[in-house]
């Protein structure tokens, strides 16, 4: 990873977990930006894009949760939380935010430079195969692999790099039925607890941008029981 200019903007204010991260962080070729707040952080980001956010959600001066959206409003680089909230619903809570990755305090330092490498490599537009965009109902929908744009009835959708990569995997496989584990493999390329459920608030996310009617969605269908299906027809 050495030789990469953009940093990794690190939000958090334990000094004694920044340190640690920091260090193996760099260990790993990454340059480090850190901020102990979240509205430095926003500065930050504003001044420079950064490749990728580690983002503590229990923070001085204003919430994580605040920051996430902040940030996405500044730019489309993955966001990884890190924090002590661990249940389901909280994970699900994060993910519905827009974030890429959810870490649980205490955690690994090693297993986050691998979740960190994992996320940038699905974010990566040179991992889609297909060249030509692939257009469904008529040009309703059109989803290019090789630009990462989605458009619905011509305009942009803008959606997470995570987002993208589900999208474009269930649309990929037409009429496929895809489980959540199963989703979660093809589409972002490893397994971790609990990931599979945080599928369902990416699905919702998604048709939501993507759908006239998202409680009708006409292109992701739910199978009950099962996990999830691309229903649009293709164009030829």
């Amino acid at each position: 990873m050495a030789g990469i200019m953009q940093p990794i903007l690190l939000i958090e204010d334990d000094k004694k977990i920044a340190r640690v991260t920091k260090v193996y962080l760099e260990g790993a070729g990454f340059r480090v930006v850190h901020a102990e707040k979240g509205k430095d952080a926003i500065e930050h980001a504003l001044r420079e894009k950064p490749l990728a956010v580690l983002l503590d959600l229990m923070l001085p001066d204003i919430t994580g949760e605040e920051v996430c959206q902040e940030l996405k409003e500044i730019g489309d680089f993955p966001i990884i939380m890190l924090t002590s909230k661990s249940s389901e619903d909280e994970r699900v809570a994060g993910f519905a935010l827009g974030a890429d990755d959810y870490v649980v305090k205490p955690f690994s330092p090693r297993e986050l430079v691998y979740r960190i490498k994992a996320v940038l490599k699905r974010a990566h537009k040179a991992d889609f195969e297909h060249t030509k965009p692939l257009s469904f109902n008529e040009g309703l929908l059109i989803i290019d692999g090789q630009s990462y744009v989605v458009k619905k009835d011509g305009h942009p959708v803008r959606l997470t790099p995570t987002e993208f990569k589900v999208l474009f995997t269930l649309a990929s496989y037409p009429a496929k039925v895809f489980t959540r584990e199963e989703l979660v493999e093809k589409a972002l390329g490893y397994q971790f607890e609990g990931y599979e459920r945080s599928i369902d608030a990416h699905v919702k996310n998604i048709r939501q941008k993507i759908e006239h009617d998202s409680k009708n969605p006409r292109f992701i269908t739910t199978m009950y029981g099962v996990g999830y299906r691309f229903s649009g027809k293709l164009d030829v």
